[in-house]
C-alpha cells in the first residue's frame, strides 16, 4: 500500500523542531525550502549559507540572484519551482556536509519531494546530485545530461556558487540550464502528442513517460551521457 503523502506545512514543522544532530546548536532558523508546493521542476542544492541561515530561505545572496537569472534562461521564474537543500540545518563556516548529517536530515528531502512530487529534479552540486542518484561519479562528469531516479528525471548541474567563484565555469551552467528549458518543451510536445498516439495505436498501449526506457532524441545526447548504476527510489 502506498504510503500517504505529508503535506508540506507538517513536514515543516517536523524540521523546525528537529534536533537530531549538532547542527540545530548553531542555527540561526531552519530553510526548509520555498516555492510552487506542485512545482514540476524540484531544485535541490546542499547545505544553506549564512544568508539562508539569517533570512530561513534557501538561494538568497549572490548565488540567489544567479539562480534567478539562470532560471530565467530556462523559461522559469522562482515561483514556478521549489527550491530545498539536502541539509535544512547551516553548517558552520559554510564547510561540506557530513555525511552523518545528510543521512539524519534527507528524509525530510525524501517526503517533500514524494508530496511535491515534481517531473524534474535539478540538482546542484555534488552533494545533492550524489545523494539523489546515488552515485560516487562527480558532477563534474555528470552534469547537464539527464538521468533517472526512479520516476523522476533527474538534471544535475553546477552550483551556481561555483560560478561566482570560478568564472570558467558560467557558460556550462547558462547551457545546462538553456538545456533544461528545451527538456521542459520537449516533455510538453511528447505529453501533447501523446493523446493522439494512443487514438491511433489502440492495440498497442503506449509506453508510460515516467517508465520510458529512453529519453527523446532531443532531450541531450543519451549516448555520451555517463553511465550512472540504477539508481534507487528516493
Amino acid at each position: 500500500m502506498p504510503k500517504p503523502h505529508i503535506p508540506l506545512e507538517d513536514i515543516r514543522a517536523q524540521v523546525e523542531a528537529c534536533r537530531k544532530c549538532p547542527l540545530a546548536d548553531g542555527r540561526t532558523q531552519t530553510v526548509f525550502g520555498v516555492g510552487n508546493p506542485s512545482a514540476r521542476v524540484l531544485i535541490v542544492g546542499e547545505a544553506p549559507g549564512k544568508n539562508e541561515d539569517l533570512q530561513g530561505e534557501p538561494f538568497v545572496g549572490k548565488a540567489g540572484q544567479y539562480l534567478n537569472e539562470l532560471l530565467a534562461i530556462a523559461g522559469l521564474a522562482r515561483e514556478d519551482v521549489f527550491i530545498a537543500n539536502v541539509l535544512k540545518c547551516r553548517p558552520p563556516g559554510n564547510r561540506d556536509p557530513r555525511p552523518e548529517e545528510i543521512e539524519l536530515c534527507t528524509p525530510y528531502l525524501r517526503e517533500q519531494t514524494r508530496t511535491i512530487d515534481p517531473e524534474f529534479i535539478v540538482t546542484l552540486g555534488n552533494f545533492s546530485t550524489k545523494f539523489i542518484l546515488k552515485t560516487e561519479i562527480g558532477i563534474t562528469r555528470l552534469h547537464g545530461t539527464l538521468q533517472r531516479a526512479g520516476k523522476f528525471k533527474v538534471f544535475p548541474i553546477f552550483h551556481p556558487a561555483a560560478a561566482i567563484y570560478d568564472g570558467s565555469k558560467r557558460e556550462a551552467l547558462e547551457n545546462d540550464f538553456a538545456t533544461l528549458g528545451e527538456l521542459l518543451r520537449a516533455s510538453d510536445a511528447e505529453k501533447a502528442a501523446a493523446p493522439a498516439e494512443q487514438v491511433d495505436s489502440s492495440a498497442t498501449p503506449a509506453q508510460p513517460a515516467s517508465v520510458a526506457a529512453e529519453p527523446p532524441a532531443d532531450e541531450t545526447s543519451a549516448a555520451s551521457q555517463p553511465a550512472v548504476e540504477q539508481p534507487h527510489l528516493l
